[in-house]
This record gives structure tokens, sequence and C-alpha cells, in this order.
């Protein structure tokens, strides 16, 4: 079976979370927390398709983005963690292959 790609994993995901955006624009509550942590997670998912990390190697590729972040590395570590999880789950499932 080939090996997912990061870049192929967070196409599909950046094509979800598109999707996903209107219904986020319709809610009655603030939606700026959401806003804001959705385009720190798009980031990421736009660098990871641009560098195409191995997938061996997708770890350490999200912790070296979040060290480049700094002290305020807290909400790209959140997303990052998001992203990581997402990815572990998308590996193990022969579904989503």
């Amino acid at each position: 079976m080939p090996t997912l790609r990061p870049a192929d994993f967070c196409r599909q995901l950046l094509a979800a979370l598109d999707a996903s955006e209107g219904r986020r624009k319709r809610r009655k509550r603030d939606t700026t927390p959401d806003a804001i942590g959705m385009a720190i997670k798009r980031g990421l998912l736009e660098r990871t398709m641009q560098e195409d990390p191995e997938p061996q190697g997708f770890e350490q590729w999200l912790l070296k983005h979040c060290l480049a972040a700094g002290a305020g590395s807290g909400p790209v570590r959140a997303m990052a963690q998001d992203v990581l999880a997402e990815w572990r789950l998308a590996e193990a499932s022969l579904a989503f292959r």
C-alpha cells in the first residue's frame, strides 16, 4: 500500500476546512477565536503542501514550525498537535487512504 504523504493529507484537510468555513460564519456567537485558530491551522497546512515533508519526519517538521514561532508558540503548538492527531488517524485508517 502506498504511503500517505503529508502534503496530500493536508490538501484534503484544507478542502474540509474550506467546506466548514461557511458553517462557522453562520453561527450566532462570536467566532473570532475560531477564525484565529483556523488561520493558524490553514497556514500549517499550506506550508506542508508547499514543503512536502517526508511522512516519517512530519512530526519533527511540525515541531520545527512550533519552535520557529518563538515565545508565542502556544496557539501554533495547539494547531500542530491537532494536525498531528488527524495525520496519525489518517495513517492508521485504511478507509482514508
